[in-house]
């Protein structure tokens, strides 16, 4: 096999992964199975869900309110096949049951040979 150093990537990937989690928006991403495992802190205080709570879950059917789970389902997808969607607003469950509205950007996450492994969404409330 052929070694190769990934202490750069290693390095950038940490400093992406602090941005996320000390950035003063809600941000959180989920896999190709819609699961969530990316919640920044700004997303637990918005929601009253911790990291170990939402994580693994899955994000439309357990944090989603029933009238928008088909089309938040459909901006996600969208992204996965590389259509971003810029501006969607949707309400999302908090832990007291209580519905708040988030402004949603969502982006596709691709890997090193650029195929999609999930969606990030940026929010503001």
């Amino acid at each position: 096999g052929i070694g190769q150093d990934i202490t750069a990537r290693i390095a950038q990937e940490q400093e992406y992964s602090r941005l996320i989690e000390t950035a003063n928006a809600p941000i959180f991403g989920i896999d190709r199975d819609g699961r969530v495992n990316v919640w920044n802190t700004c997303a637990s205080n918005l929601t009253g869900f911790g990291v170990a709570e939402v994580k693994g879950r899955h994000l439309v059917d357990d944090f989603i309110t029933p009238q928008y789970k088909s089309s938040v389902q459909d901006v996600f997808s969208k992204a996965l096949s590389g259509v971003e969607t810029a501006n969607f607003e949707f309400p999302l469950v908090t832990k007291a049951g209580v519905s708040v509205r988030v402004l949603l950007n969502a982006t596709t996450r691709r890997d090193d040979q650029g195929k999609a492994t999930g969606v990030v969404g940026i929010g503001q409330d």
